[in-house]
């Protein structure tokens, strides 16, 4: 079973999106295992995006992701780092899609409202920053069984 993180960043909590945002992941069959309410710290904040150190953005990517609380979540599902991915839409709001999350409720280049993981590795890595062992739950809702058929291809 895949997992990733998402953050709900300070843009979708200062506009009280939270619910809605989270109903998107659920309505699609995704799995809450961790959930999250917290202010990050500008030195968590440096970690999590040092792959993005030295690039122009950088600075304003750390004032943004520090500057109020977000929501810090795990998902797990069969193919739920694509299915996040193609829920929250191209990176800037004007650019994606109708139906996105950022498509939707977006229109900005630089608040654009969620975080997702990119790949396996960097969602374990993303992960082990936000929740330690054991703070993480693995279990299936009665109706997976109808949303995620095994060894579908």
């Amino acid at each position: 079973m895949e997992r990733t993180l998402i953050i709900l960043k300070p843009d979708t909590i200062q506009r009280r999106l939270i619910g809605r945002v989270i109903q998107r992941f659920e309505d699609k069959g995704l799995v809450l295992a961790g959930m999250k309410l917290m202010q990050i710290a500008r030195e968590l904040a440096e970690e999590h995006y040092a792959p993005h150190k030295g690039k122009p953005f950088y600075p304003g990517l750390i004032d943004y992701i520090t500057s109020g609380p977000v929501v810090v979540m795990v998902l797990q599902g069969d193919r739920c780092i694509d299915i996040s991915r193609t829920l929250m839409g191209k990176t800037f709001g004007y650019e994606a899609a109708p139906g996105t999350i950022r498509g939707d409720f977006g229109a900005s280049r630089s608040y654009n409202l969620v975080h997702g993981s990119d790949s396996p590795e960097s969602a374990a890595t993303e992960i082990a920053l936000y929740f330690a062992d054991g703070e993480l739950l693995d279990y299936a809702p009665d109706g997976s069984r109808w949303i995620f058929v095994p060894n579908d291809v």
